[in-house]
């Protein structure tokens, strides 16, 4: 496997993909009830069994802990105490990096991952994720395609995989593996849902094809309210003109909408 450049800084504000952190309890513990018992026969019974002693975090779960709160470096340094190392804190501790911008040791911490399970999906799209980065949009692709063989119905490397296809200017492709992403998790494009992530940096272009793209969806499944905002996110960051639009036929059912008669004009007038 070809090791990605390192190096390059994301900037998180454009962000389309993402990987969320399971959070746990704080001590990474259920909680325990205390039985009780009674003597047989008699009036008299025994006082309630104490229960037993709480195990402490295990540093792993201390570090899914600092990941919830955010707090990256302290996380790195619990997923190190884990001994012998894991691939599941293997890549927790790439994620840290990675929401750190330190893309080398994420680099090295998914592979070192993926030596102890290979077949682990979300460790070959996170490697994705940041070949993306990079703009090296077939390596990529390569690292999505081998998540998708593992596991064909996670919407997120199916969305990864649309906004990377939006990035090689393959709309229509892109699209399709939008829509298989949306039909397995209506919410996946909704970048509040979730703790922290790992997303794939977009240009302002291709955040424009998605929300483009996105509205013609919209339209299709008769959510016009949301298709136009799409629509008017698309138009800010330039990918499509009031002319272009006007004359869509994917569109073509808005005209007569105010909203939608509204962003038109207000195009015109800029």
């Amino acid at each position: 496997m070809r090791r990605p450049k390192v190096g390059t800084r994301m900037k998180l504000s454009a962000m389309l993909l993402a990987l969320s952190i399971v959070p746990l309890t704080a001590a990474g513990q259920s909680a325990q009830t205390p039985s009780t018992t009674q003597t047989a026969p008699g009036p008299a019974t025994q006082a309630a069994a104490p229960a037993p002693p709480q195990l402490p975090p295990t540093p792993e779960a201390i570090g899914d802990s600092m990941m919830a709160h955010r707090r990256y470096q302290a996380a790195i340094e619990a997923y190190k105490q884990v001994k012998p190392a894991t691939a599941s804190a293997l890549n927790k501790m790439g994620i840290a990096y990675q929401l750190m911008f330190n893309n080398d040791d994420a680099v090295r911490c998914y592979q070192a991952s993926l030596k102890l399970d290979p077949k682990n999906s979300n460790v070959w799209n996170n490697l994705g994720t940041i070949y993306d980065a990079q703009k090296d949009y077939k390596a990529a692709v390569r690292m999505y395609k081998k998540a998708l063989k593992i596991d064909p119905r996670s919407p997120l490397v199916l969305k990864n995989m649309g906004t990377d296809l939006l990035a090689q200017h393959k709309y229509e492709k892109g699209w399709e593996y939008y829509k298989a992403a949306l039909a397995i998790d209506p919410q996946i494009f909704d970048r509040s849902a979730g703790g922290p992530k790992v997303e794939n940096p977009a240009s302002l272009e291709q955040r424009g094809a998605m929300n483009y793209y996105m509205a013609r969806g919209c339209v299709r499944a008769g959510d016009t309210d949301r298709a136009i905002q799409y629509l008017r996110l698309a138009l800010t960051e330039g990918f499509t003109s009031r002319k272009k639009l006007a004359a869509d036929s994917e569109f073509a059912g808005l005209h007569g909408v105010p909203a939608f008669d509204r962003l038109l004009a207000e195009q015109e007038k800029q």
